[in-house]
């Protein structure tokens, strides 16, 4: 890719994309108390803690030993299992909750929340550079980051998923970052690129991605201005930046012999997760996912005129490049469309090709949504073009343009309705179709709004409650308040022994036999039923509502 500074009055961001990202972050700070603990976190949250106080040990063992005197014990970092998971994040909340919170684990994670959330808005201001690098126009960028903000799914998972979500957000900056980095190659801007570069691999190790684009950059630039000896010391410089950073920002391979490094680097895309998943209404093994998994699970859980115009502006950019037989590359554009053509697809392809372990839907590729919205906004841009007097299907464009927009403003109105439950969010499927096929709340977040049900409307001092898998119950009610968490008596191992049952369908999609007791309270998002409590006593209990989206 060539050096290119592009000047264009469009280019300048007006004070509406201020008011933009003002407003979503306000958003976020008026809407982070209301999800709950997924799944994954609160192990996540360890594995903050066990690399930080690893940290602290090799930097001030005596200041760790004091804040570990008044703390739970924290495992050492080689005896921890999951300590190879990208830590960056983590560790950033664990000492932003540490330092803000008074240590209760209900501050813990708004905390967790609220950062995870801010990282997703920087994620989204970086496809608004994006955007505008790829447009030349500030309104065209910005409606590829308000397409982000309203997909459903990333909206949710933005306040939990620190993760998917984060790696994305951390993804798209180091993306962002190679385009800034390509207007003026500097040293400083070098290593800027190199440490986003470095985050982003923090989290997962396809941060990598980003490499060997910014090499090609870097080694491509005009030699007179760069001789081959400056792009060569950028290149390095580059590096180094890059990998010093993962390596700083990881204490994992501070701990770990080479040896160790290789054998998980050989595990990476075939993770041993030995569960089975929800799909097409067959429990299949993570192992054994057929090819369509990733495709069937990305079309059903994006509003249908994203994935439609990001087709149509993905043909489009492809039959451009192909009709000028490689010369569209010369062009900043065309490089540009080929390279997110590259972010889009070269990861699919790869997971598909090489069978990977996914699971829980599409989320390990999360990071190459972006890259849709951005070949959506080009789909719709080519749209536009086709409403003008003169073109051939004017009538037909103008109707799918209506067709978009419709759809925009109605996955609006549902993300509204469907609050804090977007997760569950399925484009085009009926209720019943989806509670056959697919899993619901894998995630297990509905189980707070169960168990704020259930404290209210019991007022024993003691509620056992039973579920086949205690996580979902047990980092839920490290969100509530101290009191409602006393009154909670968990029976992780049988149902006898418990009066209640609570279930949110992710392993179990038919109905619950009679023998699990009466059901007392049903959460539904959308007419999906998404959480069942079950009373296994005759003792009668107040109904509830199951309205949509609304415990």
């Amino acid at each position: 890719m060539r050096t290119s500074r592009i000047s264009h009055p469009a280019l300048r961001p007006p004070v509406l994309v201020g008011l933009f990202f003002g407003l979503l972050l306000a958003l976020g700070i008026g809407l982070h108390r209301d999800y709950g603990v997924s799944w994954d976190e609160v192990n996540n949250h360890l594995n903050g803690l066990v690399s930080l106080n690893h940290v602290a040990r090799q930097l001030a063992p005596d200041l760790a030993r004091r804040v570990a005197a008044g703390q739970s014990p924290i495992p050492a970092i080689r005896d921890f299992p999951d300590s190879d998971h990208g830590p960056i994040f983590e560790m950033a909340a664990a000492l932003l909750g540490y330092l803000f919170t008074d240590g209760d684990s209900r501050g813990v994670y708004f905390v967790r929340h609220l950062l995870a959330f801010f990282t997703f808005v920087l994620g989204t201001g970086a496809l608004c550079y994006i955007g505008r690098q790829r447009f030349r126009d500030w309104r065209w960028a910005l409606l590829g980051s308000l397409l982000l903000v309203l997909s459903p799914r990333f909206f949710a998972e933005a306040f939990y998923n620190g993760k998917d979500v984060v790696f994305m957000s951390f993804f798209t900056l180091a993306v962002a970052g190679l385009l800034w980095l390509r207007q003026k190659p500097t040293v400083g801007r070098v290593v800027v690129h190199g440490l986003l570069t470095a985050l982003a691999t923090d989290i997962r190790l396809q941060g990598l991605l980003v490499v060997l684009p910014t090499l090609v950059v870097l080694l491509s630039l005009p030699a007179p201005h760069y001789p081959v000896g400056r792009r060569a010391l950028l290149a390095v410089g580059y590096l180094g930046a890059a990998l010093g950073g993962t390596y700083a920002g990881w204490p994992y391979l501070w701990a770990t012999p080479p040896t160790e490094l290789w054998r998980a680097a050989q595990q990476l895309g075939n993770y041993p997760w030995p569960f089975t998943v929800v799909y097409l209404g067959q429990l299949v093994p993570a192992t054994r996912l057929p090819w369509h998994y990733i495709p069937v699970w990305l079309l059903i859980t994006t509003p249908v005129a994203y994935s439609a115009l990001a087709l149509l502006g993905l043909s489009s950019s492809l039959t451009q490049l192909i009709r000028r037989r490689g010369r569209g590359l010369r062009s900043a554009v065309g490089q540009l469309d080929a390279w997110l053509a590259l972010w889009l697809l070269g990861p699919l392809v790869l997971v598909i090709s090489r069978q990977a372990v996914v699971y829980d839907g599409w989320r390990h590729l999360y990071f190459i949504y972006p890259a849709l919205l951005l070949f959506a906004v080009s789909g719709l841009r080519d749209l536009l073009r086709l409403t003008r007097p003169a073109a051939p299907l004017r009538g037909l464009a103008g109707a799918l343009m209506l067709a978009a927009g419709l759809e925009l403003a109605a996955t609006t109105i549902r993300m509204v309705r469907m609050h804090p439950f977007q997760q569950v969010y399925f484009s085009f499927l009926p209720a019943p179709v989806v509670e056959r096929l697919f899993e619901r709340d894998y995630w297990g977040l509905a189980y707070r709004q169960g168990l704020e049900w259930l404290l209210a409307h019991d007022t024993a001092p003691k509620l056992a409650v039973h579920e086949q898998w205690h996580y979902p119950l047990y980092n839920n009610a490290l969100i509530l308040r101290p009191e409602q968490r006393a009154r909670l008596h968990y029976e992780p191992d049988r149902v006898a022994g418990a009066r209640y049952f609570m279930t949110g369908y992710r392993w179990h999609p038919q109905s619950y036999l009679d023998s699990m007791g009466r059901e007392i309270h049903v959460i539904r998002v959308e007419g999906v039923k998404v959480l069942s409590i079950f009373e296994r006593n005759g003792r009668r209990s107040p109904s509830s509502p199951s309205g949509p989206g609304k415990p």
